[in-house]
């Protein structure tokens, strides 16, 4: 029960940390009219997502890794930023750190499963 919400957290702050850095960087407020090339920032964010909507716990492993970067992101241009550039950031750290944390449920219950 644990594992199976803790994956469907998991799944779904992915998914939304996806959308919200590409939205990020095309519409809300981007850096420069139009977009840029930061949107790209996302591709990173595909490369786990069959694995960790799958249940896959390799890709959790190294995923773990993989969002730090945009938890650092988010924390350093909360830091920074101002306006509606500043509550984004914030969301992306928050998201980063709901997968964190639901990844690491996920983990520790994966692992009490295994004999």
């Amino acid at each position: 029960m644990r594992r199976s919400i803790a994956q469907t957290l998991a799944s779904g702050s992915l998914v939304a940390l996806l959308f919200l850095c590409l939205l990020w960087e095309a519409l809300l407020a981007p850096i420069r009219p139009g977009g840029s090339l930061l949107m790209l920032k996302t591709l990173p964010l595909l490369l786990p997502l069959r694995g960790v909507i799958r249940g896959r716990v390799y890709t959790y492993q190294w995923a773990l890794l993989l969002i730090l970067v945009y938890f650092c992101e988010g924390v350093v241009r909360a830091w920074s930023e101002h306006g509606a550039s500043r509550g984004i950031a914030l969301a992306e750290a928050t998201l980063a750190t709901l997968f964190f944390v639901s990844a690491l449920v996920f983990l520790v219950a994966a692992r009490k499963a295994t004999p």
